[in-house]
């Protein structure tokens, strides 16, 4: 099974994608970064995120995703564009017709580092441990893997609360 993390934000949008192999085997299939144009308007940035998902997800075929989800923010403003680039996210997942997961801030951290409070470097040399990585990567990219690592430690709970098809809108005419 692939999975795909997603770390959204406004200015970079980070993305793993891994493959549970066996119960305990992960394998990594990909990571990396969508940099998004500094100083274009914020609608433009929600599309190249769209769009930059869209082809990942299109390329590497994840049949699930996770991200984390909304956590609480001092700065209104931030926490208002990160909900906007987060929303560009799941459009591009749902899209998609993959099922989609969340889990907390702390929840990823304690998954992959048995610390809910770890610090991002932690988060990265556990990822970079877990999956066996030697190449270098963003926090963002680290981050998604997390999120996606995060995923296949906790699927087989996950799988029995979430929904199992899609439901067709019908709209009045």
């Amino acid at each position: 099974m692939k999975i795909i993390g997603i770390d959204p934000g406004s200015t970079v949008t980070g993305y793993g994608v891994i493959e549970k192999v066996s119960s305990s085997s992960l394998k990594c299939i990909t990571f990396g970064v969508i940099r998004l144009k500094a100083g274009a308007p914020l609608y433009e940035r929600l599309l190249e995120i769209t769009e930059g998902l869209n082809e990942v997800i299109s390329e590497y075929k994840p049949d699930e995703a996770a991200i984390e989800s909304v956590f609480h923010a001092k700065n209104v403003k931030s926490a208002i564009t990160l909900g906007h680039a987060r929303g560009a996210a799941l459009v591009s997942v749902a899209s998609s017709r993959i099922k989609l997961y969340e889990y907390s801030p702390t929840e990823i951290k304690n998954t992959v580092t048995g610390f809910g409070r770890a610090e991002k470097l932690q988060v990265k040399k556990m990822v970079k441990a877990l999956l066996s990585l030697k190449a270098t990567m963003s926090s963002d990219a680290s981050d998604a893997l997390a999120i996606a690592n995060c995923h296949a430690s906790n699927n087989k709970k996950m799988r029995s609360t979430q929904g199992t098809s899609w439901r067709t809108v019908v709209r009045p005419s």
